[in-house]
């Protein structure tokens, strides 16, 4: 089943179904208003948007129309947690030596995550501001996993069963913000601007065998103004699963309904396959070079980021978005 939140002029949208060619999409209004809603009473409302995704399938969905995923705000406009990991080891374990950091040993058992922002997602295709190309614009090409409602101190064999959706994300970094707030000892904040999501969330069915090991085994595409930037395997040097950086999370509390758990840049030790952040491609440089010789985003440029399904297809839809000044809403 694939969802997505289509621009209503409210806050949160409305909740469709789309059809798995992305062509198509039904309201979902009858089930649940958003998917927020859907969410909140999951076991109620999951085996009705799927009998609406096979009529929609069978072409038997009364008020279906095309699927612009230009009208797509993220799937969830405003979530009530959003917590980022960094499951991908070997990508921290690089950019520190290229800054010749040490790395505790404990990262390689011990997930990293932090708390974002989630009062203003963006969609796949909305512009992405920034006040300034000296922060050091980054993408960081990821996937995410949605959960219900799930108890404090579950463990990784109880978590599979809480992961009700998958999407992709960009997780924006202001790259030359960040050293000095993590300095402070305190954690990102003005380094992380919203944050963006693909226009369908997913049931992991969806994605057929590929979705094994509670990771994703396909490739993570990114685009930068047209031309390939990379192609990392997802499933891939994931050192945490989602099922384990979900274990980690409830530790000490529970998460609600509509979490979104992100995977942290997707990297391979294979760099023939590029990366997914440009903060990787420079750190490579700087150990091989001694400098970066690649610069950050400026305004004006692309970035697009989608994964392909085994049958070729689009399995969330792209995230496709511009960057744009801030104060003067030019790409220029």
């Amino acid at each position: 089943m694939k969802l997505a939140t289509l621009k209503d002029g409210t806050r949160d949208g409305r909740l469709v179904v789309v059809s798995r060619d992305l062509a198509r999409a039904v309201p979902a209004g009858p089930v649940a208003a958003t998917l927020q809603d859907a969410l909140d009473d999951w076991s109620r409302a999951a085996p009705q948007l799927e009998q609406l995704y096979a009529r929609l399938q069978h072409g038997e969905a009364a008020g279906a129309v095309a699927f612009d995923p230009a009208q797509a705000m993220a799937p969830l406009p405003r979530a009530h947690h959003w917590v980022d990991g960094s499951a991908y080891v070997n990508h921290v374990e690089l950019v520190r030596r290229a800054r010749n950091a040490q790395m505790p040993p404990s990262f390689w058992s011990d997930p990293l995550v932090y708390q974002g922002g989630s009062d203003d997602l963006l969609g796949p295709m909305d512009d992405v501001f920034v006040v300034s190309e000296d922060y050091g614009i980054d993408l960081e090409a990821e996937v995410a996993v949605v959960t219900d409602d799930v108890p404090m101190s579950t463990d990784e064999d109880g978590a599979r069963a809480h992961i009700k959706l998958l999407m992709l994300v960009n997780d924006w970094s202001l790259r030359n913000l960040i050293p000095a707030e993590l300095a402070k000892g305190f954690g990102f904040y003005q380094s992380k601007p919203a944050t963006a999501f693909s226009p369908c969330a997913v049931t992991p069915d969806e994605l057929g065998d590929a979705w094994s090991e509670n990771k994703v085994h396909l490739p993570l595409v990114s685009h930068i103004n047209g031309q390939l930037f990379g192609e990392p395997d997802a499933g891939v040097d994931m050192t945490f699963d989602f099922t384990q950086l979900i274990a980690h999370l409830t530790k000490t509390r529970r998460l609600g309904a509509g979490t979104i758990v992100g995977s942290g840049t997707v990297s391979n030790y294979d760099r023939s396959k590029g990366s997914c952040c440009l903060a990787e491609k420079r750190a490579l440089e700087t150990v091989q070079h001694g400098k970066p010789l690649t610069t950050f985003l400026m305004f004006g440029d692309r970035v697009r980021i989608e994964m392909f399904g085994r049958d070729g297809a689009s399995v969330f839809g792209a995230i496709d978005q511009k960057v744009v000044h801030a104060r003067t809403g030019s790409a220029g």
